[in-house]
């Protein structure tokens, strides 16, 4: 049992045996003392008076004797006003250090009983993976690491959005100006291929429409809105999506062909597979690139079949309606939205009934109690709306279901536009940020010793540990800017940063060598700078059931962030390893040094990092 479990247990039955009070564990607020005070934890009393009849410092006090009197882990304590801080013997945090210090699995969690499954990426395949993507990828394989650590059993899927009118842009224009190329012929990644003729595509586009701005037809239309001569630029840029559907050559061209494909035109079909094909080959090197595979595939080509026999089946259960042109409802106002349409007037699915069918398929097939969907918070309400359907519909896992929503993630130079072919690609931003890592490396000049390919695979450590952490430790909700430069700062709350830790933790030990591990017990008179690394790492069990629980990420890139920054603090305290004052002090160091390294290594895999060797 760790101390915060032996506070947990003793201060209910202090208030019990004191004041007999029945304060359940978890009303109480227990903190890591803050650093100005004498502590290692602080139990606030302030809850209590009025139950209890005392004072908040009197609480503290009695409580403290009494919890001195009949916890033997405990060594002292003190009060402040209404906070008892409670200070830990030596003795105990010297069996925690030998506890944890051989010990692979410290932090993670014993298997709990329950399956999740986590949805991320779900690209279209018109175009290839790109900086949104990015961040869509890294919090959900993550969170895939993290729900595992905290016991559950985890599925890692993704919905591949593989048919459409956005996928008929790009085959459209690849059969009408690709003149037979091919990613090999012209030495292109095969995803960012297919994505170019995606751009080709919109250029037309916009020519044609820009074009037709200037005939009889469109000025005939300006006069029929009575569209005046300052506005007309301003009505044609709203006009766009309709001029596609009503006059535009290469619209009408593109719906063509999406009919063709859903009714099974051979041609068409055998020009789609050759695409995606192009398409999921790039994308399975950048996923190895990025460190990230899936135990599941779903295809939306598919999936769009999925989900009207429940709406059918609902619809005769009173769970939805029909309105009078066919199309299938259902009222959302009880939990304070609007009503959401399920199924068109012409039996045709939209993205509502395939997500309803699919988590239904997803639970008959895997039994999962969890599913976090990792989508961009421009989908909120969508999910709010799904899940409130799939509670009203029964299903058993609907309680279990959770929006993992992220805010925008843009370049110092802003926003992102894919149809005009200004987005970064992941293969090419990743790319950059491994430069600035070799650069700023090669400054410093610390592995110039080293074979090339070997400092190749460090730069690429060090990038990536860049772009991962530095997207991560951003709370998910919250949009961001990232800075491929600052990512790699090696003073500020960067992934290099950590790994550096790691990196000092592992040259200390090597050059230490061997120790006698039998000696930690006898080490006497633990410091604040150890006392400080002994917390951190006892509170990382507690990290992954927080971030699990929140599914928050950032919860653990912050903590190997705050590790790595007091194991900094310790290596600058004069608290020598290798030449520590005894043998004793020597081993306890060590074994601190090494328990840091573990802890370190473990943590920053849950974000998908590695910590090199060397730096």
């Amino acid at each position: 049992m760790n101390i915060l479990d032996i506070i947990h247990n003793k201060v209910p039955e202090a208030l019990k045996a004191l004041y007999d009070l029945d304060i359940p564990a978890q009303n109480l607020v227990i903190n890591v003392t803050n650093k100005e005070f004498e502590g290692d934890y602080t139990v606030v009393t302030f809850p209590f008076t009025k139950q209890a009849k005392k004072r908040p410092d009197q609480i503290a006090q009695e409580m403290g004797e009494y919890l001195l009197e009949h916890v033997d882990e405990f060594e002292k304590f003190n009060v402040v006003k209404g906070f008892l801080n409670l200070t830990v013997g030596d003795s105990y945090w010297k069996s925690f250090l030998g506890t944890i210090l051989d010990n692979d699995d410290y932090g993670k969690a014993n298997p709990n009983g329950q399956k999740a499954l986590v949805e991320f990426s779900s690209p279209n395949t018109n175009k290839p993976l790109h900086l949104g993507h990015i961040r869509n990828i890294l919090l959900g394989w993550s969170m895939a690491k993290i729900l595992k650590a905290s016991g559950s059993e985890v599925v890692k899927t993704q919905i591949i959005n593989d048919r459409g009118i956005a996928i008929c842009k790009s085959m459209l224009a690849w059969e009408k100006f690709g003149e037979g190329k091919t990613p090999e012929s012209e030495d292109v990644k095969s995803d960012h291929f297919v994505g170019h003729w995606y751009v080709i595509f919109e250029t037309k586009f916009k020519e044609e429409y820009n074009n037709w701005q200037k005939t009889d037809e469109a000025k005939k239309l300006l006069s029929e809105k009575e569209v005046k001569e300052e506005n007309i630029d301003a009505f044609f840029k709203k006009y766009k999506n309709e001029y596609f559907n009503q006059y535009s050559q290469l619209g009408k061209e593109a719906k063509s062909m999406l009919l063709k494909w859903e009714d099974g035109d051979p041609a068409t079909r055998q020009l789609w597979q050759k695409m995606n094909g192009w398409v999921y080959n790039g994308f399975e090197v950048t996923y190895k690139d990025l460190g990230v595979d899936f135990d599941l595939l779903y295809y939306e080509s598919n999936t769009y079949l999925l989900g009207k026999d429940i709406i059918m089946d609902g619809l005769e259960k009173g769970i939805f309606y029909k309105k009078e042109d066919g199309s299938i409802w259902i009222d959302l106002e009880d939990q304070k939205m609007d009503h959401k349409l399920v199924l068109r007037s012409d039996g045709t699915s939209v993205y509502m009934t395939q997500d309803i069918g699919t988590a239904h398929e997803r639970f008959k097939n895997h039994g999962t109690e969890k599913m976090i969907y990792v989508v961009a918070d421009e989908q909120n309400y969508h999910f709010k709306a799904l899940f409130a359907i799939l509670e009203k519909l029964g299903e058993p896992y609907a309680q279990g279901c959770h929006h993992l929503s992220y805010g925008m993630v843009n370049l110092p130079t802003g926003r992102m536009k894919s149809r005009e072919g200004t987005v970064v690609d992941a293969d090419d931003l990743m790319e950059v940020v491994i430069k600035e890592a070799a650069d700023s490396a090669k400054e410093i000049g610390a592995l110039a010793g080293l074979p090339e390919e070997e400092q190749n695979n460090i730069f690429r450590q060090i990038g990536m540990a860049a772009l991962k952490f530095f997207i991560i430790k951003v709370s998910p909700r919250k949009s961001m800017i990232f800075d491929p430069t600052e990512s790699v700062d090696m003073q500020g709350q960067t992934g290099p940063y950590v790994q550096n830790a790691g990196v000092r933790c592992r040259s200390i030990l090597r050059k230490l060598g061997e120790y006698d591990k039998s000696r930690i017990k006898d080490y006497t008179e633990i410091q604040a700078p150890e006392k400080e690394l002994l917390q951190l790492l006892h509170s990382y069990p507690e990290v992954i059931q927080e971030a699990a629980r929140e599914y928050d990420p950032s919860h653990v890139a912050n903590f190997c962030y705050a590790l790595a920054k007091n194991f900094h603090k310790f290596f600058n305290s004069g608290l020598s390893v290798i030449r520590a004052e005894t043998e004793d002090a020597k081993a306890f160091r060590a074994a601190l040094t090494e328990s840091t390294l573990n802890t370190l290594i473990s943590s920053m895999d849950l974000l998908g990092i590695e910590i090199p060797k060397r730096m």
